[in-house]
C-alpha cells in the first residue's frame, strides 16, 4: 500500500513538474511573440505617423492657402502699394515660409495697353509693379511703373495667369455663376515655390470682360484687378514632431535626395510636401537603438501581463502541488494514525482476552493470582478509558462542545499531586518544582491536570533512563501566569520543532517505534487554546526540551 502511495505520489509531482515545464516554454514563446509584435508594432507607426507629422508641420500653410489668400479677393482690385505693404508684413509674421510678395497693381481696359496682353479689345496689364519683403531693399520696392520711361517686361507668371484669364473668360457661362473652385483653378497659378493668385472679379464684371472681348464698349470701362504672387522658402516651414519617441530626426530635403551612406544602424522613411512643395519632401530619420527603446517601452507593459498570468499558472501549480503534499502527508498520518490506534487497543485488549482465558480455563485461582488477574484488568481497561477519554475530549474542545469550569486551585498541591500520582507509576522519574509570585490560581482543574499529565507523559516517555527529571515552574510574570516543564530527554530536532503540536505528527525516532497515536501535543496546543493561553517550545537535541505555557491570571 505505500507503494503504490507513494508511487502516485511521485506521478502527481511528474505531471506538475510537466505542467510547468509546459508552460514555462508557452511562456518564453509568449514573450518571444509579444516583443517581435512590438517590434512590428514601432515599425507601423514609424511608417504611418509621418503623415501626421506632416499634417501639423503643413498646418500653418493650410491656414494660409485657405485662410489668408481669399482676402485678396475682399478689396475688389483697389489694393495700393501701401495696403499691399502692411499685408505683407502681417503675412511674413505670421508665415515665415512667405520670403516675398510680388504684387502687380492691374487694370483691365477696353482699349489695347503698351505694356501686357491685348486680345481683341481685351487687354490686361500693370499700372505698377512693387515687391515686398524682408530682405528687399527700400529701393528696389517699385519695380515698374506705366508712367515711367521703363517698358514692362512681361514675366512668365503675368502671361500664364493673364492667358488662362483670358481663356475663362471665352468659354464662361454666363448664364451660371462660377464656383469658387473653378474660380480659384482659372485664376491661379501653383507652381513649385510660388502661388499667383488674382482677386476674383465679380460675375457681373465677368460679363462684361466676355463683351470686351468682341466689340467695344462705349463708354470704355477700366477695372481695377490685383495680381498678388507669392514666394515660398520650403526650408522655413517650421516641423512639429509630436512623435519624438519615434522620430530622432525630421528635416526638409530635396524630392531628388538621397543619402550617399546608408546605414543598417539607421531606419528612415519619407513623405511629399504638397502643393507648391511638391518637389520637396519630410525625410525622417531614428536609429534602431532609439527605436529598440521604444519597441521595449511598449513591450515591458505586454511582457508584464504574460508573466503576470505565468506567474498565475505557476502559482496554481506550486498549491496543487503543496495540496498533493499536504494529502499526501495527512494520507500518511492518518495511515500511521490507524495503526497506530489499533496497536494501541489491540494490546490491552489482547491482554485482557489472555487475563480472561486464563481466568476461564483455570480450575481454581489463588487469592495471589485474583488479585494479579484484577489488578491486570483494571490497568487494561484504564488504559483503554484514558485513550476513548483523550478523543473524545479532543473532538469536544475542537467543536467547543464543553464549558471552562472555574475553580479556585491551590497551585502548590496542585503540582505535588501530579507529581505523586506519575511517581506511583513510574518510580524512577524524579521531579522538582518551584512556586513563586502567587499561591492560588481559578481555572478549570480537569483540563489543566490533563495539561500536566500530557506534559509530565510526555517528558517521561522520550527521557533517557538515565536522564527521566523533570522541572516544573510557576510563576507570575506581569499579571500572567507562566508555567515551565524543562527535562533532560532526547530533544526535538529543528526541522521538526513547528511540527510537533499538529495532529497525528509523531517524531521518527526509536521512542515511537512501539507506537503512538500523535495526539498528545495537538491535544495539549487545544487545551491551552481553550484555555484562552499559548504554548511554545523550546529544545535541542540530546539536551531536553522546555514547553512553556502562558495561562490568564484569575485569582
Amino acid at each position: 500500500m505505500t507503494s503504490e502511495k507513494k508511487s502516485g505520489y511521485r506521478k502527481n509531482f511528474y505531471l506538475i513538474v510537466t505542467f510547468i515545464v509546459l508552460i514555462s516554454v508557452l511562456f518564453v514563446l509568449s514573450l518571444v511573440f509579444a516583443y517581435n509584435f512590438s517590434k512590428k508594432f514601432i515599425e507601423n507607426d514609424f511608417a504611418s505617423e509621418k503623415v501626421k507629422v506632416l499634417e501639423q508641420s503643413i498646418k500653418p500653410y493650410n491656414d494660409f492657402f485657405q485662410n489668408k489668400l481669399p482676402e485678396v479677393s475682399f478689396y475688389n482690385g483697389y489694393l495700393d502699394s501701401a495696403t499691399t505693404a502692411k499685408f505683407v508684413d502681417t503675412l511674413l509674421l505670421t508665415y515665415p515660409f512667405v520670403s516675398k510678395v510680388v504684387f502687380y497693381d492691374s487694370e483691365v481696359k477696353n482699349a489695347a495697353v503698351k505694356d501686357g496682353i491685348n486680345t481683341g479689345h481685351f487687354s490686361f496689364g500693370p499700372k505698377a509693379i512693387y515687391q515686398f519683403g524682408s530682405l528687399i531693399p527700400a529701393d528696389s520696392v517699385k519695380l515698374f511703373s506705366a508712367a515711367g520711361e521703363k517698358s514692362f517686361k512681361r514675366g512668365d507668371e503675368f502671361n500664364t495667369l493673364g492667358i488662362k484669364l483670358i481663356s475663362f473668360i471665352e468659354n464662361l457661362d454666363t448664364t451660371k455663376v462660377p464656383t469658387q473652385d473653378q474660380l480659384f483653378s482659372n485664376l491661379s497659378i501653383v507652381r513649385s515655390n510660388r502661388i499667383t493668385y488674382l482677386n476674383f472679379p465679380r460675375f457681373e464684371d465677368l460679363k462684361v470682360y466676355k463683351q470686351m472681348l468682341r466689340r467695344k464698349l462705349d463708354p470704355a470701362p477700366v477695372y481695377q484687378q490685383d495680381m498678388l504672387s507669392f514666394y515660398l522658402d520650403p526650408f522655413k516651414i517650421k516641423i512639429i514632431n509630436n512623435y519624438s519617441h519615434l522620430y530622432q530626426n525630421i528635416r526638409i530635403e530635396p524630392l531628388t535626395y538621397d543619402p550617399l551612406e546608408t546605414s543598417w544602424e539607421l531606419q528612415s522613411t519619407e513623405i511629399t510636401l504638397p502643393g507648391p512643395f511638391s518637389d520637396y519632401k519630410l525625410y525622417f530619420v531614428s536609429a534602431k537603438s532609439f527605436l529598440d527603446k521604444e519597441i521595449l517601452r511598449y513591450f515591458w507593459p505586454i511582457a508584464l501581463v504574460v508573466s503576470l498570468f505565468y506567474s498565475i499558472l505557476v502559482l496554481v501549480a506550486f498549491l496543487i502541488y503543496r495540496n498533493l503534499n499536504i494529502n499526501h502527508r495527512m494520507f500518511k498520518l492518518q495511515y500511521d494514525f490507524v495503526n497506530n490506534l489499533t496497536h494501541e487497543f489491540k494490546t490491552p485488549v489482547s491482554v485482557i482476552k489472555i487475563a480472561g482465558n486464563n481466568i476461564r480455563s483455570a480450575t481454581s485461582l489463588s487469592d495471589k493470582e485474583l488479585k494479579l488477574y484484577g489488578r491486570i484488568l483494571d490497568e487494561e481497561a484504564d488504559k483503554l478509558n484514558g485513550l476513548m477519554n483523550k478523543l473524545l475530549a479532543f473532538t469536544q474542545i475542537e467543536n467547543k462542545a464543553i464549558q471552562l469550569n472555574h475553580e479556585r486551585v491551590n497551585i502548590r498541591d496542585f503540582i505535588e499531586s501530579t507529581i505523586s500520582s506519575h511517581q506511583l507509576k513510574h518510580p524512577d522519574f524524579e521531579f522538582t518544582y518551584e512556586v513563586s509570585g502567587f499561591k492560588t490560581l481559578t481555572t478549570d482543574p480537569v483540563l489543566l491536570g490533563s495539561l500536566f499529565d500530557n506534559l509530565v507523559d510526555n517528558a517521561y516517555k522520550y527521557s533517557p533512563t538515565a536522564r527521566k527529571k523533570l522541572h516544573i515552574t510557576a510563576r507570575l510574570i506581569k499579571g500572567r501566569v507562566v508555567f515551565r516543564f524543562t527535562d533532560q530527554g532526547i530533544g526535538i530536532p529543528s526541522p521538526q520543532i513547528n511540527d510537533v503540536f499538529k495532529k497525528f505528527y509523531r517524531i521518527q525516532n526509536q521512542y515511537n517505534q512501539n507506537g503512538s497515536v500523535g495526539l498528545g501535543l495537538a491535544f495539549c496546543k487545544e487545551l491551552v487554546n481553550f484555555m484562552k493561553g499559548e504554548i511554545t517550545v523550546k529544545s535541542k537535541v540530546d539536551q531536553g526540551t522546555e514547553f512553556k505555557i502562558v495561562l490568564p491570571f484569575n485569582d
